[in-house]
């Protein structure tokens, strides 16, 4: 290390995402490093190094996408297997946070299990966390250790804006979302809308209002992640039959499972644009399905990273 500043990087990767490492790794000029994850015959994970990496600056790139315990554990056996051969710092680059649904007691006797997953990250010998957009921004704090909280927010409005949309009403699907829908209006200066949602009474159906014009506008909804897709189909339905024109849809992660695609093909949604820090199989890769890269962010993010230069200004 020289001047504060790690002479050497190197990228390695577990199974979760190898497109998006080799991409981050292909934009910084770096190789990925050579390491192997398998499996015992028992389910067991294996993780070897077959490159030193002593007194060296990584960074271990594993979203926790499904199956999420076997993308944690490879995660943490790479950190605990670079940490005992010496990684003069090492870095994990988490694009999708797994668990961090689960980050408050919302009944009694719950556990926090996004902290968990801090501990559990902290304790292997992780000694930075690089994401995107957790789903509660609080997260941050579960941590003892430096976390770069990446915004994938730039991404999503610079696609919107060269779309070229006319009379546009950024949509929050629902309260749990009104924050980012206030940030891609004002990013995109138009207004805002809210589908405001309801049960009467237990085993009656949702009832929908809409707060906000969206009379024949083109309206855009935003939302962190999209898993089952039931929130966001039913949303971009409420409002195309309340007047809206054309609808689409944005998020950061599309976990996209169970009963997602077909909603999403059924929906009234024009498009749907998503980033990849989560990997999509072909069959998930329909037509109203657009993705957007993150791994230049994510390279931008490392080498400010390993030349201790500033986060912060890639979001000035």
């Amino acid at each position: 290390m020289k001047n504060g500043v790690f002479s050497d990087f190197k990228i390695f990767t577990g199974n979760s995402h190898l497109a998006l490492a080799e991409e981050i790794s292909s934009i910084l000029g770096k190789p990925l490093g050579k390491s192997t994850v398998t499996k015992f015959s028992d389910g067991e994970i294996s993780v070897s190094l077959w490159e030193t990496v002593r007194g060296i600056d990584a960074y271990i790139v594993q979203p926790t996408v499904s199956p999420v315990n076997d993308s944690l554990m490879e995660l943490l056996i790479m950190i605990d297997a670079m940490k005992r051969a010496s990684a003069g710092r090492i870095n994990a680059v988490v694009p999708y946070y797994g668990y961090a649904r689960q980050d408050r007691k919302a009944k009694a006797r719950d556990p926090i299990t996004a902290k968990l997953i801090a501990d559990l990250l902290s304790a292997a010998g992780a000694d930075r966390v690089v994401t995107m957009d957790l789903h509660a921004p609080q997260i941050q704090g579960y941590f003892d250790i430096p976390v770069d909280h990446l915004l994938g927010m730039p991404i999503l409005v610079k696609y919107f804006r060269t779309k070229r949309l006319q009379d546009i009403v950024v949509v929050s699907p629902d309260h749990g979302s009104v924050s980012r829908a206030r940030s891609m209006s004002h990013l995109l200066d138009a207004p805002i809308a809210i589908v405001d949602k309801r049960r009467p009474k237990a085993n009656v159906s949702e009832v929908m209002n809409v707060i906000g014009d969206i009379e024949g506008k083109t309206a855009i909804l935003v939302d962190d992640m999209i898993d089952t897709a039931g929130t966001i189909t039913n949303a971009a339905n409420v409002i195309r039959d309340m007047g809206a024109g054309e609808v689409y849809a944005c998020a950061t992660h599309g976990i996209l499972s169970g009963p997602a695609i077909e909603r999403i093909e059924a929906s009234a949604l024009k498009e749907l644009v998503l980033l990849n820090t989560v990997p999509l199989s072909e069959e998930k890769l329909i037509k109203k399905i657009r993705v957007l890269s993150v791994a230049p962010l994510f390279a931008e993010a490392i080498s400010r990273i390993f030349t201790n230069d500033s986060i912060s200004r890639l979001f000035d």
